[in-house]
C-alpha cells in the first residue's frame, strides 16, 4: 500500500467537515505508569494538551522513555473509513515507526512504517537515570518536569482510504530521540483534512476588547470586588498582605492596606466579599483540627472584625493554604484542594451549610470539571451556576488557562464541558484567580509574566456568561 506521511509540529490549520474519532478503549499496551496521572487512559479521548504542548499529568508516559520500542492498540467506538491517522505527542515528537488498522481487533495490516536513516544516531541512556523522570514524585507528582522539546502531531495521510476500521495498533521508538516521552491522544478521520482540534470556546468572547492591566507598580492577585472595593493581595514586608483599590471614574485606583486584614504571618488573601462579610484566608492551622485556614470576617462601620473560622470535618490537604469561594448566599463553600482522593492535581470541592450554621464534608465536584492536572482559583457567579476557575488540565493556550462551566443539577457533582475563555484572555502565560464583578461588569484575574504578576481586566457584558441558560 502506498501512502504518504506528514509530520506537524504544533500549529493552526483549517479543520473542515469530517468525521473524526478519538481512541475509546484500550485493548492493548506494552507499559503504564498507573494511576491517575501519567496513566495509560489518559490517551483515551480528546487531546487535553493540545494546542500548547508540553508536559502534563493529562497524558500517557511511557515507563522507559528510552528504551526503545512500546506499543498501543486502540479501539474507536465506532467502524469507520480511515484515511488519515493522528498521534498527538507532547514531548519529543518523532517516536512513531509504525501503523497498522483492522476491522476487528485480531487481524492487523501494516499501512505506514518508518524507514530510519541508517546515520540517524540512536539516543540511549541508563534505565535508573530514565526512571528518575517519573518515580522521582513528591505528592503523586513529577518534582522536575523536563524541558518541552518538539511538542507535534504526527498525521499520517493512507494514499487510499481503509473502510470498515475498528482498532488501529501505533508502534513507537522512544529511542529515536532524547528526552521524556508523552502521548495525549489518537485519532482518526476518512479525509485528508488535517485532524486540528480546538480549545473549546465561547464564540461571544471573540468580540471583547483587548485586557489592561490595572495597576503595574507591584505583582498583584486574587482579586475580589464588592460594591467600589477591589481586594488584591501583593508581596511585601515578608510576606502576603491586602491592599485595597477604590473605584473612581471608570477605574481601580489604589487606596490602602488594611492592617486588621494583614495579621496572620505568611498568607493574607480575600476570595469572596458581600455587603455583610468577606471570606479571608491564610491562617496558620494544624491538621486534624477541622480548621481550614479560611475565616469569615464581619463588616462593621470601621472595617471588619473576625466573626468565625470554617471548620470542614475531615479537612484534609496537602499544601498549608487553598483556595475557596462561597455562594452569594454564604451556604455553598467551594476549595480547591489536593487530597489522596483527587482526580490527579488540586480538585474543586464543595461544601453544604448545615442548619446549624457549620459545614459539613468536602465532596468532589465530578470529573467534568476536575481533571488529572491542578484545577484552582474558583468564583461562583451570583446565579449560583456559572463557575469560573483555572486549570492546566484542558486543552487550551498556555500553562494555566480560565475556564467556565455550567452547574446542570443540584448535586453540585455534574457540570458542562469546561469552555475555554478564549485567546483573548488566555495566553501563552500562566492565567489564574479570575473574578468577574457582575456590577461593573468586567472580569479581573492575574497574569504570570517573566518579571511579576499583572492585574488584569477586561470588559465583559453579564448577558455573555448566560451562553447556557
Amino acid at each position: 500500500m502506498l501512502f504518504r506521511f506528514i509530520f506537524l509540529f504544533f500549529g493552526a490549520t483549517t479543520m473542515l467537515a469530517q468525521q473524526v474519532q478519538y481512541a475509546h478503549q484500550l485493548l492493548k499496551y506494552s507499559s503504564d505508569l498507573g494511576g491517575k496521572q501519567f496513566g495509560i487512559k489518559r490517551l483515551l479521548g480528546k487531546p487535553d494538551v493540545y494546542p500548547q504542548g508540553g508536559f502534563s499529568p493529562n497524558a500517557w508516559m511511557p515507563k522507559n522513555a528510552l528504551d526503545g520500542r512500546e506499543v498501543i492498540i486502540v479501539s474507536f467506538e465506532k467502524a469507520q473509513t480511515v484515511q488519515q491517522v493522528a498521534i498527538f505527542e507532547n514531548l519529543n515528537a518523532g517516536c512513531v515507526v509504525a501503523l497498522a488498522v483492522s476491522s476487528d481487533g485480531e487481524d492487523f495490516q501494516t499501512v505506514w512504517s518508518r524507514r530510519p536513516d541508517y546515520q540517524t544516531p540512536v539516543y540511549k541512556k541508563s534505565l535508573a537515570a530514565d526512571r528518575a523522570y517519573y518515580f522521582g514524585r513528591k505528592r503523586r507528582k513529577v518534582e522536575q518536569a523536563p524541558e518541552i522539546v518538539n511538542p507535534g502531531v504526527e498525521r499520517i495521510f493512507l494514499e487510499q482510504p481503509h473502510a470498515a476500521i475498528k482498532a488501529v495498533k501505533v508502534v513507537f521508538n522512544f529511542a529515536l530521540l532524547p528526552g521524556a516521552k508523552q502521548v495525549d491522544a489518537i485519532a482518526i478521520s476518512d479525509s485528508t483534512i488535517p485532524i486540528d482540534p480546538q480549545p473549546e470556546t465561547i464564540p461571544e468572547l471573540t468580540k471583547i476588547s483587548a485586557p489592561i492591566t490595572v495597576d503595574a507598580s507591584s505583582s498583584w492577585s486574587v482579586p475580589c470586588v464588592i460594591g467600589n472595593t477591589l481586594f488584591v493581595t501583593t508581596y511585601a514586608e515578608d510576606r502576603e498582605q491586602i491592599f485595597t483599590f477604590l473605584w473612581d471614574k471608570d477605574r481601580w485606583k489604589k487606596h490602602e492596606n488594611p492592617k486588621e486584614l494583614n495579621l496572620n504571618p505568611a498568607y493574607n488573601f480575600v476570595e469572596f466579599a458581600n455587603n455583610e462579610l468577606l471570606l479571608k484566608g491564610g491562617k496558620p492551622f494544624y491538621t486534624g483540627t477541622q480548621e481550614t485556614g479560611f475565616e469569615l470576617w464581619q463588616k462593621t462601620h470601621t472595617g471588619y472584625q473576625l466573626s468565625s473560622a470554617i471548620k470542614i470535618p475531615a479537612y484534609s490537604n496537602f499544601e498549608p493554604y487553598a483556595d475557596a469561594t462561597l455562594s452569594s448566599d454564604g451556604k455553598v463553600f467551594i476549595m480547591a484542594v489536593e487530597t489522596d482522593f483527587t482526580q490527579g492535581g488540586t480538585d474543586l470541592y464543595v461544601s453544604f451549610q448545615k442548619q446549624d450554621g457549620t459545614f459539613g464534608l468536602l465532596q468532589n465536584m465530578g470529573k467534568a470539571i476536575n481533571s488529572a492536572a491542578d484545577e484552582s482559583s474558583p468564583q461562583l457567579l451570583s446565579d449560583q451556576k456559572t463557575l469560573l476557575f483555572s486549570s492546566n488540565g484542558f486543552s487550551g493556550f498556555g500553562s494555566h488557562d480560565l475556564y467556565l462551566s455550567y452547574r446542570l443539577d443540584d448535586t453540585w457533582k455534574n457540570w458542562s464541558v469546561p469552555k475555554n475563555l478564549g485567546p483573548i484572555i488566555n495566553t501563552a502565560s500562566y492565567e489564574v484567580h479570575p473574578f468577574y464583578d457582575e456590577e461593573h461588569e468586567q472580569l479581573l484575574y492575574s497574569v504570570s509574566t517573566e518579571n511579576q504578576m499583572l492585574l488584569k481586566s477586561v470588559s465583559i457584558p453579564k448577558a455573555l456568561w448566560n451562553w447556557q441558560h
